[in-house]
């Protein structure tokens, strides 16, 4: 009996080594970072293309080109409700003073500045792909917006999703920082990619989820399902008959070929599309039509 449970403990203990080390943060290389400088003026499309101000302005307040990013908006899912944090550049309740390596930590990683895994709320699994100038662009720019001091608001998630150490593990299951669409026809269509599976991170409202609420990419852009709106549609060639133009006019205005206007979340992807320029609304619309059928 005595053997058996120094077998069991000696099990127990390679576990939770074994889980510690798998659940270990992972971090940007920050010698990719090393000899960026940030330019806010480039960082500015990079902000709406990523969809900032949707998430993190504060609850119904009105799309702006200089939002304050004061946080509070509360999105409800089957592991509890996450409330977005204030990203402003306030230095006590914001994230003022961090430096580009911790933002970037943060946006890539899912990795606080104090090495905690942020919830997949934040979609920083499509952020991965994102250009390393990019993100220094895009932190330059939001250094230029007003300070909020609101503090942030804890999210409510109970046991056992509350564990943030936890979170480590479900980023080894479904992080996957590859392209879905593995080889582009032309640079159209990479510039597409870009947007729709990194800055825009399409995927994450369109494609359905595991139970776990990893992305089933094998379906990818084949639906998926926000709580409180319901589902949401499937943007696959086979479901979307529209025109690389129909794509484009909609993108830039909300408005269907039959006449319909955005509502929902998709409001808020018009909003911040209509400040991109029409080649990078071409280029999204060109790769939805160059996806491979099902």
């Amino acid at each position: 009996m005595a053997r058996l449970f120094r077998w069991l403990l000696a099990l127990a203990v390679l576990g939770g080594i074994a889980f510690w080390i798998m659940t270990w943060p992972t971090k940007v290389n920050s010698d990719d970072f090393a000899t960026l400088t940030g330019d806010a003026a480039r960082g500015e499309p990079v902000f709406h293309a990523a969809g900032c101000a949707s998430c993190h302005t504060a609850p119904n307040s009105d799309a702006t080109d200089r939002p304050i990013l004061s946080g509070g908006q509360r999105f409800a899912s089957d592991f509890g409700t996450f409330i977005a944090p204030n990203i402003s550049p306030d230095a006590t309740h914001g994230i003022g003073g961090w430096t580009v390596i911790e933002f970037a930590n943060a946006v890539q990683k899912g990795v606080s500045p104090d090495g905690a895994h942020y919830f997949p709320a934040f979609p920083y699994v499509a952020y991965a792909k994102m250009e390393a100038q990019d993100v220094v662009d895009l932190k330059a720019f939001m250094e230029t917006l007003p300070a909020s001091d609101a503090p942030r608001v804890a999210h409510e998630v109970g046991f056992p999703f509350n564990i943030r150490r936890s979170l480590g593990g479900w980023k080894w299951l479904f992080a996957d920082e590859t392209w879905v669409m593995k080889n582009t026809p032309n640079a159209e269509v990479t510039r597409g990619r870009y947007l729709a599976e990194a800055l825009a991170h399409c995927g994450e409202c369109h494609t359905p989820r595991n139970p776990l609420g990893g992305l089933d990419r094998a379906n990818w852009l084949a639906g998926g399902f926000i709580p409180g709106e319901g589902k949401v549609p499937a943007i696959t060639p086979d479901q979307l008959e529209w025109s690389t133009q129909d794509i484009a006019y909609y993108l830039e205005t909300g408005f269907t070929p039959e006449f319909d206007s955005a509502g929902g979340a998709m409001t808020h992807v018009v909003e911040n599309f209509g400040r991109l320029s029409g080649e990078d609304r071409a280029a999204v619309a060109a790769y939805l039509k160059a996806l491979a059928q099902p």
